[in-house]
């Protein structure tokens, strides 16, 4: 049986999705807090509720009591996807406390159920690009150094690494840490860039625009992700050599597109020239991503293959679907 936190979330829904159209039990917890639309979260669990061998409990993994009453019921765990988290780099400058409870505290909740849950064989957690920080070389390896997050939301990802690493070395806990790099798709988060375009563009609105256009991305279609999630699950690492079980990875498209190609992908599925306000750079923003997946494939098999040519046109689709444009 697998445990699925954040499994209304974006990512956590598409991955509850495929473990159970592969014959997982699955058990989703999720806060449904309303950094955004609650109704999006509540939508994508509709598509999950009533299907077999999926249960889903209303749960803030922040709470230590109600986390360790929720543990104490559920016996049988074998494996835990991690995926829980406040999100949004931009927001963790509006309101850091929360990025310090979810993803900070919230992870540690997790790593001491997984301490005590003696048939837990695997932690996968989500961890980000961000961590990263400020680092010009490209692609980021997963030896670069990350000492250097430049916002609140890459610090809780880097300590969730840093904590991850302490557990795994006292306790033997195999887990894998995986950078996710600008994931996008259907049911998408409405704070992310392919969503809060396609949006603009639609109704007609200008966009903004960050540092005059001049960024680069490593944009990830969802299904990659998705792939790359559960071939983590499915590969837990070893204490080889006396090293602890614990591996991190990045998990990006391995290309680096330039945010107005980005856009102008958009702007070709929706059929629409977009009105464009050009903007400085955001604070705790960075100029540049790309990844260097060669371990990811090299040890997960992970080899994505969706084009934002072939990807921004699902999530075009799915979004024109969903809100009846």
């Amino acid at each position: 049986m697998i445990l699925v936190t954040g499994a209304a979330g974006f990512i956590g829904f598409h991955v509850t999705q495929h473990l159970l159209a592969r014959g997982e039990q699955v058990i989703g917890i999720d806060n449904l807090n309303n950094y955004y639309d609650v109704r999006l979260k509540q939508a994508r669990l509709a598509e999950l509720e009533g299907r077999n061998g999926f249960s889903f409990h209303h749960l803030d993994i922040a709470d230590k009591t109600a986390a360790a009453s929720f543990f104490k019921d559920h016996g049988g765990l074998t494996g835990i996807i991690h995926l829980a988290a406040q999100a949004g780099v931009r927001h963790s400058l509006v309101d850091p406390y929360s990025y310090i409870d979810a993803n900070v505290t919230g992870h540690l909740v997790i790593l001491e159920a997984c301490r005590h849950l003696k048939e837990i064989k695997h932690l996968v957690y989500a961890s980000s690009s961000s961590v990263y920080g400020g680092n010009t070389k490209m692609p980021f390896a997963i030896g670069d150094r990350v000492d250097q997050p430049v916002s609140i939301y890459a610090a809780s990802k880097l300590a969730d690494e840093l904590m991850t690493t302490t557990y795994s070395h006292l306790f033997g806990l195999p887990a894998t840490g995986l950078r996710f790099f600008t994931v996008y798709g259907p049911w998408g988060r409405p704070d992310m860039s392919a969503f809060l375009f396609t949006r603009a563009i639609l109704s007609g609105k200008p966009i903004q625009v960050f540092n005059g256009g001049d960024m680069r991305r490593d944009f990830t279609f969802i299904d990659d992700i998705v792939a790359g999630v559960l071939a983590a699950l499915d590969r837990p690492p070893s204490a080889v050599g006396g090293a602890r079980p614990h591996r991190v990875y990045n998990l990006g498209n391995h290309r680096a597109v330039a945010l107005m190609d980005f856009i102008a992908a958009i702007e070709k599925a929706c059929g629409r020239k977009a009105q464009i306000d050009f903007q400085p750079m955001q604070p705790g923003d960075v100029k540049e991503t790309l990844s260097d997946i060669e371990a990811t494939t090299r040890d997960l098999g992970y080899r994505p293959t969706t084009e934002v040519e072939v990807g921004i046109p699902r999530f075009v689709d799915w979004y024109r679907r969903y809100y009846a444009v």
